[in-house]
């Protein structure tokens, strides 16, 4: 188990940009939260002032449609969470406020990076609680057509495998294993972007969907390859980057995982599938607390630096 105490932002953290779907400004601010609270929404700019609090777990979920939305959107909902999720669960950050005055979050640079660039800007703490987990006890699984998802019980942590297979010579089949951990996450998923291909743009824009994408944060693909100037940033990108929103979709657990995921030709959709199912078989996980490995009043308030690593830019 990497991590045995929670851990929160030593301060608050803002960032402003627009949304990918909506194409709307919106901006947010992550805030520390109090132990065992997990992962919330402070949704604002709703009509006449109001505001509401969404709890980020897969039971709020309301669409998984090329992106995750939890919430109701008749009364406050908040769009595209995957990748701020990611980037919380990849530095194993356990409890967050985010402070959100629109209903989709920043696409920022199309990746997790520039999320785990406000966290370290900030730092994190320890504080007074050890860590929850999640422990899969036996397999569950998920299908839709060729496309599966699954998890395993798994005793080093969480490890997550990812295949992809698209009909496409630009990105066919590719697979990435990743074991979960704050170098690894910064190093290999944190900075994989989001793509699409330039065929889909008039469909999606008439269905309202990528108002807010450009070549600035999307990787776009044109029958011939890529179009952004600047190419690829991994070379095998589009798997990283499903990896990445796994990543931030299986953070809705509510805990950190103790599994095997694996997921062939997956998405939004299979990944909070995967989750629904595991929590509907009270048999196929329990609830387990990290050990206690040094005095409580010692951890608390203090500093994490095996958490907040410095960006890594190779």
């Amino acid at each position: 188990m990497a991590g045995y105490w929670q851990v929160t932002l030593r301060d608050s953290a803002e960032l402003s940009g627009v949304g990918v779907h909506s194409g709307s400004p919106v901006r947010i601010v992550l805030h520390p939260a109090e132990v065992g609270t997990g992962y919330s929404f402070l949704r604002t700019g709703l009509e006449s002032g109001r505001e509401r609090v969404i709890q980020a777990n897969h039971g709020a979920v309301s669409a998984t449609e090329l992106c995750t939305i939890i919430g109701d959107p008749s009364t406050g909902s908040v769009a595209t969470i995957e990748h701020l999720l990611a980037a919380l669960a990849g530095l194993g950050v356990d409890n967050v406020l985010v402070e959100i005055d629109g209903p989709e979050v920043p696409i920022m640079d199309g990746s997790a990076a520039p999320f785990v660039a406000a966290i370290d800007s900030v730092g994190l703490v320890r504080q007074d609680a050890t860590k929850r987990f999640i422990k899969v006890l036996k397999p569950v699984r998920v299908e839709n057509g060729r496309a599966f998802a699954e998890l395993r019980p798994f005793a080093r942590g969480f490890r997550l495998e990812v295949e992809i297979d698209f009909d496409t010579p630009v990105i066919g089949r590719q697979k990435k294993v990743v074991d979960l951990e704050p170098g690894t996450f910064r190093k290999d998923v944190s900075r994989a972007r989001t793509f699409g291909f330039m065929r889909d743009v008039e469909r999606l824009w008439k269905a309202g969907f990528a108002l807010g994408a450009s070549l600035e944060n999307t990787v776009a693909l044109g029958d011939d390859g890529v179009i952004n100037d600047e190419g690829l940033r991994y070379a095998d990108e589009f798997v990283r980057h499903k990896t990445l929103d796994a990543v931030g979709d299986l953070a809705l657990a509510g805990a950190p995982l103790l599994a095997r995921y694996r997921s062939y030709c997956g998405g939004h959709r299979m990944n909070v599938a995967i989750l629904k199912a595991l929590f509907a078989d009270r048999s196929a996980y329990e609830v387990v607390e990290a050990p206690r490995r040094e005095p409580v009043h010692a951890a608390a308030g203090s500093m994490v630096p095996a958490y907040a690593y410095a960006p890594d830019l190779t």
